[in-house]
């Protein structure tokens, strides 16, 4: 067990901010070699499952169970991911997801802390996307520009972990449907003076930058019809459902698992039923750190990721052994009251 006096930890969304806001590069490579693993088979990652409701159809609540035995990097451990997202939340200034995660020990199955995990589940997205850019972008970080279409907390953070990887743009462009999100993302940023960054109405404008960003909550392609990225371009499909089957087929795919990522009406599950095949795509992005495949230069790249459980799972365990002697962190002694099957005390 982690504690022999079976106690339980609370860890709270003020400490796990101050951890993330001074990690993110050591976050990036953590995601990395978490995707490693994962292409070793050292982990479980099985779907996720989806909790509706038939009063509030907009909103779910989804369960991301996961486990991780990699005693190589002194990883061993399962857990789940709780996350509810509501977007009638956005109207009342409150944000879409809100989420727990809880840790069990891998020998006994015992949970045995639990942390505010909406700031996880979104740095994990996000240092998944600088890595992806890493190692997909043609241009690396000095790429021109950078187009962010979709501007909520997920955008918000990614773009915060490309600055702190020391990525530089020339530009940054900014699409919502919504003007008033648009301004609203726009101010709330803090970017050196050195960097353009201008609001666009128009979405054709926002699909023209050396690396876009889709971060949106659409449920179904947008961007159709005779549409074509670039050769050069890096697209972050990181809300996975706005694009075409078209620009799929057309373009080089590159997802974080395939198994998860064909399904569930995502963009690259819809080019695969449409055309009866998978052969768009690539391979996983950890093939791609492994050097296993090659990407056609005369095409854009997708990376699209469909979000794995043991990256939630990889970050908590970060955040959980860093320096516990901070506050924000709140151990509840015997949660487990007499774990003993048999006591003849």
């Amino acid at each position: 067990m982690q504690d022999k006096q079976f106690s339980f930890e609370i860890i709270s969304g003020d400490y796990i901010n101050d951890v993330i806001s001074t990690s993110r590069r050591a976050i990036i490579k953590l995601i990395s070699q978490t995707y490693l693993t994962h292409h070793l088979g050292k982990t479980e990652n099985p779907d996720s499952y989806f909790l509706h409701f038939k009063n509030k159809p907009e909103a779910r609540i989804i369960a991301l169970p996961a486990a991780i035995d990699d005693p190589e990097i002194h990883v061993c451990v399962s857990g789940i991911k709780w996350i509810a997202s509501y977007p009638l939340n956005i109207d009342k200034n409150l944000q879409r997801a809100s989420a727990v995660i809880i840790l069990n020990d891998y020998k006994t199955g015992y949970p045995f802390v639990c942390l505010e995990a909406s700031q996880i589940s979104a740095a994990r997205t996000a240092a998944s996307a600088v890595l992806a850019a890493q190692y997909l972008s043609t241009k690396g970080k000095k790429s021109k520009s950078l187009s962010i279409i979709g501007s909520g907390i997920i955008a918000r953070t990614i773009l915060t972990f490309f600055i702190d990887d020391g990525w530089c743009f020339d530009e940054i462009l900014i699409y919502d449907l919504s003007e008033e999100h648009r301004i609203n993302f726009f101010k709330s940023l803090n970017l050196k003076k050195t960097c353009s960054v201008r609001v666009v109405s128009n979405l054709e404008e926002s699909l023209s930058a050396d690396i876009v960003l889709f971060s949106t909550t659409a449920t179904s392609p947008y961007v159709t019809g005779d549409f074509r990225f670039a050769p050069q371009q890096l697209i972050l499909n990181i809300s996975l459902r706005d694009l075409s089957p078209e620009i799929i087929l057309n373009s080089n795919n590159v997802l974080d698992d395939i198994e998860h990522c064909m399904k569930a009406n995502t963009s690259a599950h819809l080019a695969e039923q449409k055309y009866a095949h998978r052969d768009f795509i690539n391979g996983t992005l950890s093939q791609v750190i492994n050097n296993e495949i090659t990407l056609d230069k005369r095409k854009a790249t997708i990376f699209s990721p469909f979000g794995l459980g043991v990256l939630d799972l990889s970050l908590a365990m970060f955040i959980y052994h860093c320096n516990k002697e901070s506050s924000g962190r709140y151990i509840i002694p015997n949660f487990f009251k007499n774990p003993e099957r048999w006591s003849f005390k």
